[in-house]
């Protein structure tokens, strides 16, 4: 598969965190073939006796994805898969969907006319394709960070394929509760369990040490050439320390010796180019940048609008979907 957000094992570690089951559409013609994963999600609202759903991309990134295509049909293929999938969801009684499309591919700009799409924010990566990503894609002060940092005594360390991340679940949650995350992001033993038992040769922990302990942590997916960060955690005693510069430091050594192509830490929470996260992750990615969209669509607008009024919901509003808000 082209990246770890299109294997169907990495769909179903979020089945029980989303509800709804891990599912694949696949759309074969003369023109080419489509492929579509997503968490099929049963809708908390009664509507007479038929229990409706609606789809959700899971974690992270996806969306359709055009498998192949004839040259100058992909208009055409993307058409056709468009009217199979409106029936299948006619079929299954799905409502609404809501897909997080993949920024680095940029399934996006393919599926235009099937979705509304919306261009939310920009995420970040380190490029390695330069001859010194430290220099010339690290920020002057993240550059200055790193070298205090190891001066200070924070050293690093990379496991590859680890068989226990219990400590990097203690930091992961302490960093949670400092920051009075959601529920959806304490992720439990059985999904750290799932990412092992699935995703165990496509793990890497990169830490920071002080002192023999480990003060931070970063958990990334390795796939192909591309890693992506997926969670990370730094004890707040240690924050003085910047251990957080030092992981992503190690973290570009090791691509670097290891063929990657490019380190992907997604985005902010928000649009702003004045976002705190964005700014920190834009640190280590002065010339990088790639376009995150979403897609909306309503599958059954005459369901979607009694599901919203059954919730006493009469205007739009920017969630999506509405009647779950």
């Amino acid at each position: 598969m082209i990246d770890i957000y299109f294997e169907k094992d990495y769909g179903k570690l979020y089945e029980e965190i989303e509800g709804g089951t891990c599912e694949v559409f696949e759309y074969h013609s003369s023109n080419g073939t489509i492929r579509h994963m997503f968490i099929k999600r049963e809708i908390p609202i009664r509507l007479g006796d038929i229990t409706y759903y609606d789809l959700i991309t899971p974690y992270g990134y996806g969306g359709p994805l055009i498998l192949n295509c004839v040259t100058g049909r992909k208009d055409e293929l993307v058409r056709e898969f468009g009217t199979a999938f409106e029936q299948y969801c006619r079929d299954n009684n799905i409502v609404s969907e809501f897909v997080r499309f993949h920024p680095l591919i940029g399934n996006a700009t393919d599926f235009r006319s099937c979705y509304e799409i919306a261009l939310i924010r920009h995420t970040v990566g380190t490029n390695m394709s330069y001859q010194d990503p430290f220099m010339d894609e690290f920020s002057k002060g993240a550059r200055k960070s790193i070298r205090r940092a190891l001066r200070a005594g924070v050293d690093y360390k990379v496991t590859e394929k680890p068989d226990d991340i219990s400590y990097f679940q203690e930091i992961y949650y302490a960093t949670m509760d400092r920051n009075e995350a959601s529920d959806y992001y304490y992720f439990d033993d059985k999904y750290f369990d799932a990412c092992l038992d699935s995703f165990k040769d496509n793990i890497i922990l990169v830490d920071a040490m002080y002192q023999s302990k480990v003060i931070a942590s970063g958990f990334y997916f390795v796939y192909g050439d591309i890693i992506h960060a997926h969670l990370s955690g730094t004890m707040t005693e240690y924050i003085s320390l910047s251990p957080a510069y030092v992981i992503k430091y190690a973290t570009m050594l090791w691509a670097k010796e290891n063929g990657i192509k490019l380190i992907h830490y997604g985005g902010g929470t928000s649009n702003s180019v004045q976002d705190p996260l964005y700014r920190f992750k834009k640190q280590f990615g002065k010339n990088t940048e790639f376009k995150f969209c979403v897609g909306k669509k309503i599958w059954d607008e005459t369901v979607y609008d009694h599901l919203c009024l059954a919730r006493g919901i009469e205007e739009e509003m920017d969630f999506f979907p509405a009647y779950r808000v």
